[in-house]
């Protein structure tokens, strides 16, 4: 058993002795790619996503210097029709690149390293075959002395890319080492499968990717393995059966990331942080701090400050995520920092819609650290503000609420006079950032004989009111609020145990000014 070579099944074993989530059908997946022309897997997720939970799963599973049949009984690979014929049949090579980084002397020196490292071992397991320095040909020597065909793992691929991020000759001797092995005439040869998988999808190089033979899959496409890059929500809700956890809090709080093929995905370690320490909390985004956001949204780039302004208000972005050359360094418009946050796993993405947003709670408090400590001090005011509003409109102080709707209104990205009624949601909406940590917002809500605006209805049972919030535009505030009762909009929480409050918002295009006007429903 080697540290590189045929490391055995110890890393799966442990994963397995803990609260464990079945995810073995990925094996079938790539056993169907074994040997054909899509063997070369590159998957993409953010940190703390389980990337090295599936490398350490895949070594136990083709890694010929071991017994991991016990492993795998009773788990979902076991009952395929392909699980005994690739079982611990396969030479397999695991690279964790952070621990190559971690352990240089010289990070110039790193893919050196590990080149020399893996042909060492080999040399000890074929002693009689003939070597090369060269990692790509001391592995055809072998399969063409033995048969014997490899399977790599590289776990952490892009890690050199982000520790190193300046340091363009040490990645240029990176992709050099990689297309050594996956774009040579030899990798059929050589190579039953690889798999790869890193934060960043593979960098390119103009609109190439640096190793174009791989297949990949990301966080804004990740095709048929959407659900095994994190929880899917009938995995949560067992989990909450089985350890007695609350599944709106684990929805509300580590839910968000949507796919076509597998609806809402959840962060897998943050649910299983809450499991084991019984509260929620933001457990993911401490594996590092929010200076790592706050660099990317300090940067100044057009419309980077509205677009993280309408997210916070719980609106999505538009983003182009086409122009992003899967680095950390080329960041020269806001649609390049809003793809890198969402591969960072910072912001979820809406691939039929384009769109760009918050996911959860989690993430949504990083967010909220990030902004009041960077350099964005309109948002960090708007933030603070909001805090203030929710006070003042449960205390029903109209003229300190229109004169914070004011100030949210400058300080946003709408108009200095609106267009229309919409404009104004917006800004209703950014005003009332703070009321997300309590509230749920729902627009447009279908009640009595209309349509109510915008309203916030309380997360959990508790003293808060439900606020109903009807807008106007050049008309009054003490309109708004008839048009509340003439259509009965309450009448949907009429069953709600505590207050109602009615809050009507008028904007004059003409004064530029907001009214508000607040009344407490009066049950009959």
């Amino acid at each position: 058993m080697g540290k590189y070579l045929n490391m055995g099944n110890a890393g799966f074993m442990a994963m397995t002795r803990d609260i464990y989530v079945d995810k073995t059908e990925m094996i079938r997946f790539i056993n169907s790619t074994l040997g054909t022309t899509r063997k070369l897997t590159c998957v993409s997720r953010p940190r703390r996503f389980g990337k090295s939970f599936a490398a350490k799963m895949l070594c136990a599973y083709y890694d010929k210097s071991c017994d991991s049949r016990h492993l795998f009984t009773g788990l979902d690979i076991a009952k395929d029709v392909s699980y005994e014929k690739y079982l611990n049949r396969y030479d397999v090579i695991y690279l964790d690149i952070t621990l190559f980084l971690s352990k240089a002397l010289d990070i110039g020196n790193v893919v050196n390293d590990m080149n020399d490292a893996v042909v060492e071992e080999v040399r000890q397991i074929y002693p009689d075959v003939r070597q090369d320095r060269a990692l790509a040909d001391t592995l055809f020597y072998v399969t063409e002395a033995t048969g014997n065909k490899f399977i790599m793992i590289i776990d952490e691929w892009d890690a050199i890319f982000r520790e190193a991020k300046e340091d363009l000759r040490l990645q240029k001797a990176y992709i050099d080492f990689l297309r050594s092995l996956f774009k040579s005439s030899w990798t059929d040869t050589v190579f039953e499968a690889a798999y790869m998988t890193g934060i960043l999808p593979i960098k390119k190089y103009g609109n190439q990717s640096a190793v174009s033979d791989f297949r990949e899959y990301t966080m804004l496409s990740p095709g048929n393995l959407a659900k095994y890059i994190g929880f899917t929500e009938t995995e949560v809700k067992q989990l909450c059966e089985q350890y007695h956890a609350d599944f709106s809090g684990m929805k509300r709080w580590y839910d968000g990331y949507v796919f076509r093929q597998a609806d809402s995905v959840y962060n897998p370690n943050s649910v299983m942080e809450a499991i084991e320490r019984t509260e929620f909390g933001s457990y993911w985004t401490r594996t590092e701090t929010y200076e790592s956001l706050r660099i990317y949204i300090d940067l100044n780039e057009d419309g980077l400050k509205e677009a993280i302004v309408q997210m916070l208000g719980g609106e999505g972005v538009i983003v182009d995520v086409g122009t992003f050359q899967n680095d950390m360094t080329n960041i020269k418009r806001k649609d390049d920092v809003l793809t890198l946050l969402i591969h960072l796993g910072y912001l979820a993405y809406d691939s039929e819609k384009k769109m760009a947003f918050i996911p959860n709670e989690e993430v949504k408090q990083e967010f909220v650290r990030a902004v009041t400590a960077g350099k964005h001090t309109e948002i960090a005011r708007l933030i603070k503000n909001s805090d203030n509003l929710l006070k003042q409109t449960l205390h029903m102080d109209e003229e300190a609420v229109a004169a914070a709707i004011e100030e949210a209104h400058k300080m946003s990205a709408a108009p200095i006079a609106y267009n229309n009624e919409e404009a104004l949601r917006s800004t209703i909406r950014l005003a009332y950032i703070s009321c997300l940590d309590e509230y749920v917002i729902i627009n447009e809500l279908p009640s009595g004989h209309g349509y109510a605006d915008i309203v916030y209805v309380p997360r959990r049972a508790s003293s808060l009111p439900v606020i109903l919030i009807e807008l106007k535009w050049n008309k009054t505030d003490l309109g708004a609020i008839g048009q509340i009762k003439r259509n009965d909009y309450p009448q949907v929480f009429k069953k709600y145990g505590s207050d109602i409050l009615l809050v009507g918002i008028n904007y004059d295009s003409k004064s530029k000014i907001h009214t508000c006007k607040i009344e407490k429903f009066q049950r009959k």
